[in-house]
C-alpha cells in the first residue's frame, strides 16, 4: 500500500465538493478543480479526504499517491498559498514592477516585460529580489521557472537570476600565465 496515498487529508476551514471526476476545493485564497482518473477513489467526510484504488496494479499504484498529493497541495493552497523567491546576482541586474507586469533588466540590449497570470501575485520587495506567490503549487513553480530562464545563472561567476536555496556551483576559470 501507498504510504503517501493512505494518509487523509484534513480539510479544515475548506469546502470540497466533487462533480463526477472533478474535484472542487475552495478556501479563503481562492478556488481550485482537478479531475481525477476514473479507476481511483476518492471519499469526501466532513473532515477528511481518503483516497482508495480498487487493486494492485501498477497504473492504480502510481496514481494513488499522485491523485493523494495533488489534493493535499489543492487543500494547503487554498488554505495558506504558495510562494518561490528568486534573488537576481550581477552587476546592473534589476527587476521592478509597474502595474501588473514585471520589468527585468538582466544584461540584455532590452527589457524584458513578463505579465504573469491573472491568479499569480508577483512582489519586487528590492531590486535584486522577486516573490512569486499563488494558490496552485504547479503554476507558482512554473512561473518562477520560466522567469529563471530569461537569464540562468552561470557557474563563473554565479550571474543570472536563482532561486534563493539554490546553490550555485562554482567552476575555476583559466588561470594566467605559467
Amino acid at each position: 500500500m501507498s504510504r503517501i496515498g493512505k494518509k487523509p487529508i484534513s480539510i479544515k476551514d475548506v469546502k470540497v465538493s466533487r462533480e463526477g471526476n472533478v474535484i472542487i476545493v475552495n478556501g479563503k485564497l481562492g478556488k481550485l478543480e482537478a479531475a481525477t482518473h476514473p479507476n481511483i477513489k476518492v471519499d469526501i467526510n466532513a473532515e477528511e479526504i481518503i483516497v482508495t484504488r480498487p487493486n494492485d496494479e501498477k497504473q492504480n499504484r502510481a496514481l494513488h499517491g499522485l491523485t493523494r498529493a495533488l489534493l493535499q497541495n489543492m487543500v494547503k493552497g487554498v488554505t495558506e498559498g504558495f510562494s518561490k523567491t528568486l534573488d537576481i546576482v550581477g552587476v546592473g541586474y534589476k527587476a521592478e514592477s509597474k502595474g501588473n507586469h514585471l520589468v527585468l533588466t538582466i544584461g540584455y540590449s532590452h527589457p524584458i516585460c513578463f505579465l504573469p497570470p491573472e491568479n499569480i501575485k508577483i512582489e519586487v520587495p528590492s531590486p535584486t529580489q522577486i516573490k512569486i506567490s499563488g494558490v496552485d503549487k504547479d503554476l507558482v513553480g512554473l512561473i518562477a521557472a520560466k522567469i529563471r530562464s530569461f537569464r540562468e545563472p552561470e557557474p563563473y561567476k554565479g550571474k543570472g537570476i536563482k532561486y534563493s536555496n539554490e546553490v550555485i556551483i562554482r567552476k575555476a576559470g583559466k588561470t594566467a600565465g605559467k
